[in-house]
């Protein structure tokens, strides 16, 4: 690789280029398998989980991660112009920790965050810092931490522990990444502190307007047979898991899987949110207070299982060119040959607020999905051991067997084209396009690959029908680009089987991986209930059927490791699954980690130096007032002198509230910025003075804007030159609903 600077100008440049327009068995250098098969080992009958316990250890926590809102690039998109103005619903860490009463040390802790990940560098992050917590909690490590999420794109950026992602959000941000280790540790800490014996129940129910297949024409390329054994597209079922707190019968938590984007919110949206699954769970929190089947610490966790073609978008990808057609099936391209019109239309589209109402309706469709599977009352109960497998895998130039005996592979992660072309829910840019198979349609890019790595003819085999755009995995300056090696993880809970995916895992490609888990497990369990999580602990792009592969759409371009990706990931499983066995004691070989690269990550983003206030106007103060008299439906609205929101996080706080005057005369909080109706902006008015307003907004359609008198808060943190912060509060004029 040469060394001079305008080479590696020109490699920052293509980044900048792609990624800021892009949306989003053993073998000779691998670990836990033979190389010769799927595992299919067991016997059949009795089943071990006959007799296991139905009682468990179980504990559920939750903690504030929302990093810093503004100046900061969110992440998901990568859209270089999608920097954060201001909150529009909190983010929390929800971990669930399942333990087996008859070995309380053998336990799983499940945790969902409302982030695009649960990337490597945060799993460093909270595995190190359990190390610090002292023996209690020595029981935890990388042997049963999943580490998943609602997979929103609009949250805070520069947590990633690899250069390409990093590129979009400025490198690594350290407010961010420490926003998400000390929540998420917060929130197991709370979950352990909570350990109670109880049960588990499952539940089911389908949705079936919450999702549609982005990449129609890719799914349509697998077997014609597979699809006819499915209604549709995407999965459409929600699997749930139920915690009941013995002592008194009463629920402190919810676990569901249903697969669809947190791409609700558009690329132009600015407001950090954890979009559809975190407002879903806030919703089915809200919903839980004052009911008396519910513990007062109840939380409500929404999962991703194989959302990786599944869009929230419902109403079909729309050519936004005035021509009001579809676009193109087979490349999601418009009348002017390029991707850049085409966008998915969620349920409300057309409003301008960057698809928050089609955000909220994809979050209640959800909601009722939760609700209809509660009043069913229609339970499966769990019983059996709990146990878990992980260890690390490197996917470079790894070879194993096929089931049928041919010899397959993986590859160096590289990534292609149709990577660049984005999705329906965020297109790409120039003019790449999806499904841009084979020969790329335009050599000229080639030239510009070429300019930062050029394939060997080894690589272009292995990746072949790929056209490779970018070979990340071959890239180690600074610092690894893409990861290489991997998470192969599952857990068992009782007849639960819960395969732990590095990347996003398609529609059909999720069939085919809990389909094989499904048949190993029934050789010693019972009905065993298999659920996936996708992505978690790493974030390795996506996994598609080799059929999909074919067709090179958005995911197939960013299927890392080749054809055999999904191949190899079912093997690394199923021939692992006699670690899950109730008589199991011993584990598999660790391997190697991945590089953890906080310490050597590219800082630069410059923190905020000072905020300043006209002469006679004191931070806080109340710029625009709102009117004396709203009708419930309407949105309130008061504009205060701010402050720099990255002073202060406000962690486990609040930098808005609604209070609402009492017949005592006392003014009570009723929302605070975790309620999705609360929206705080803000805007530099003065780069050079560090000057800045905040609009605190309150949309008054919600169930709880009651009449009444009320007033809008605003708490800030004001830091002067030489770096002291000074707390202060801003309080409007108060108004009232009728």
């Amino acid at each position: 690789m040469r060394s001079n600077s305008l080479f590696y100008t020109l490699c920052t440049l293509l980044l900048t280029l792609l990624f800021g327009n892009a949306a989003a068995l053993g073998a000779s250098n691998g670990t836990g398998g033979t190389g010769k098969g799927y595992y299919t080992g067991g016997s059949d009958g009795p089943w071990e989980g006959d007799s296991g316990s139905n009682k468990y250890l179980i504990g559920v926590g939750k903690a504030d991660i929302t990093g810093p809102v503004a100046e900061i690039a969110l992440t998901g998109y990568a859209d270089l112009q999608q920097i954060g103005t201001g909150l529009r619903q909190r983010l929390f860490a929800r971990a669930f920790i399942i333990g087996d009463t008859e070995d309380p040390k053998s336990r799983v802790v499940y945790v969902v965050l409302d982030a695009l990940v649960g990337d490597t560098s945060v799993r460093f992050g909270v595995l190190d810092a359990l190390t610090q917590l002292g023996d209690e909690y020595s029981v935890y490590g990388n042997d049963n931490l999943a580490l998943a999420a609602v997979h929103g794109h609009s949250g805070p950026g520069g947590w990633n522990n690899y250069l390409t992602p990093q590129i979009p959000g400025f490198g690594f941000v350290d407010e961010s990444y420490q926003a998400l280790v000390d929540g998420t540790i917060q929130a197991i800490k709370r979950a352990h502190q909570s350990l109670t014996e109880g049960s588990l129940d499952v539940g089911y129910t389908d949705i079936k307007n919450a999702a549609i297949n982005r990449s129609l024409w890719a799914y349509l390329n697998n077997p014609a047979e597979e699809r006819a054994r499915y209604a549709d597209s995407t999965d459409k079922t929600m699997t749930l898991l139920k915690f009941t707190r013995a002592e008194d019968d009463k629920i402190v938590g919810i676990l569901n899987w249903f697969p669809t984007h947190g791409t609700s919110l558009y690329r132009n949206n600015t407001h950090v949110a954890g979009d559809n699954k975190a407002l879903a769970a806030w919703m089915v929190e809200q919903d839980a207070k004052g009911n008396s089947q519910y513990a007062d610490d109840f939380i409500a966790g929404f999962s991703q299982p194989n959302l990786g073609d599944a869009s929230p978008n419902t109403e079909g990808a729309w050519c936004e060119d005035g021509s009001n057609a579809q676009c193109h099936l087979e490349d999601a391209t418009c009348r002017d040959g390029t991707v850049l019109k085409c966008q998915g239309r969620g349920p409300y589209a057309g409003l301008p607020d960057f698809g928050a109402k089609s955000c909220y309706e994809i979050a209640t469709r959800q909601f009722n999905g939760v609700k209809t599977i509660m009043r069913a009352n229609d339970w499966t109960n769990v019983h059996g051991p709990v146990k878990s497998f992980h260890f690390f895998h490197d996917m470079a130039e790894w070879e194993f067997y096929l089931p049928n005996g041919d010899k397959a592979k993986t590859c160096s992660a590289a990534l292609g084209y149709s990577f660049a072309a984005g999705t329906t829910d965020g297109a790409g840019a120039f003019d790449f396009i999806q499904g841009d198979s084979g020969k790329p349609h335009n050599p000229w890019w080639g030239f510009v690959r070429d300019l930062v790595y050029t394939p060997t003819p080894e690589q272009k085999a292995c990746h072949a029908p790929k056209p490779i755009f970018l070979s990340a995995g071959e890239l180690n300056w600074p610092y690894a680009w893409e990861p290489n090696t991997v998470d192969i993880s599952m857990f068992r809970i009782g007849q639960i089987f819960v395969i732990l995916s590095p990347s996003e895992v398609t529609t059909m490609s999720g069939r085919r991986w809990k389909d094989a888990v499904s048949k190993v497990a029934a050789k010693t369990v019972k009905d065993p209930i298999v659920v996936l999580g996708s992505p978690v602990n790493v974030y390795a792009h996506y996994v598609t059927t080799r059929e999909e592969y074919q067709i090179q759409r958005y995911e197939g371009g960013a299927t890392l490791y080749g054809q055999y990706e999904l191949e190899a990931y079912i093997y690394l499983t199923t021939s692992n699954m006699h670690y899950l066995q109730a008589n199991a004691t011993d584990k598999p070989p660790e391997g190697t980690p991945p590089p953890n690269n906080v310490k050597k990550s590219i800082h630069l983003l410059p923190p905020p130096l000072y905020d300043t206030a006209p002469v006679g106007r004191r931070f806080g103060s109340e710029i625009a007032r709102p009117k004396p008299a709203y009708t419930r439906g309407e949105t309130v609205k008061a504009t205060f002198q701010g402050a720099n929101p990255r002073n202060d996080l406000r962690l486990e706080g609040t930098y808005t509230a609604v209070e609402r005057l009492g017949a005592d005369g006392r003014w009570t909080q009723v929302a605070d910025d975790s309620d999705w109706f609360l929206l705080f902006t803000w805007r530099k008015t003065g780069i050079v003075l560090g000057r800045s307003e905040v609009d605190v907004e309150w949309d008054t359609s919600s169930g709880r804007a009651q009449p009444g008198t009320y007033r809008l808060k605003y708490y800030g943190n004001s830091k002067v030159l030489t770096g002291a912060i000074t707390e202060f509060v801003g309080t409007s004029s108060k108004f009232s609903l009728r």
